[in-house]
């Protein structure tokens, strides 16, 4: 698929529902996701679209969200004061995935990343995606460092 077959735009307030059924929709999310739009989803949208150094997306086919992800841009000291670019919450719906709308979506954030001068793309994917995993080494990432998580949510 080419990212002429599918439309990237920038996510709109009425496309939660949609964003959070993509995140929900294979084993590891839909035990995470709300599955129903709340305050905290419409607040955590609201300060990500007030933010010019990040850019939530969604990826239409046919007049239908099937995909999103969220790029964000990150100033850093290391690397000769290199910006990064970050993918988050990378999510192609489950019956399309293998059609290349995940390499368009890459495509895309490469070139966005490339427009906002970073010098370097990264992403982290949870441990059991062993899809996602190969699917982004063929994209051209590689698996270099070890990530931590400390959750900060009370039980």
């Amino acid at each position: 698929m080419t990212r002429a077959q599918l439309s990237i735009r920038s996510a709109q307030h009425c496309d939660i529902a949609a964003l959070i059924a993509l995140y929900g929709d294979d084993d590891i999310g839909v035990n995470r996701e709300a599955m129903e739009p709340d305050e905290a989803y419409q607040s955590a949208f609201d300060a990500i679209q007030r933010d010019p150094n990040h850019i939530l997306v969604v990826g239409e086919r046919d007049a239908k969200i099937v995909a999103t992800l969220l790029l964000s841009f990150l100033p850093g000291l290391s690397r000769h004061g290199a910006w990064r670019a970050q993918i988050e919450s990378m999510r192609v719906s489950g019956e399309l995935r293998g059609q290349g709308i995940g390499q368009a979506l890459i495509d895309w954030s490469i070139d966005q990343a490339r427009q906002r001068g970073c010098r370097l793309i990264q992403l982290t994917s949870d441990r059991r995606r062993d899809d996602a995993h190969r699917f982004y080494e063929r994209a051209g990432f590689e698996p270099t460092h070890f990530g931590y998580k400390l959750s900060l949510e009370t039980p």
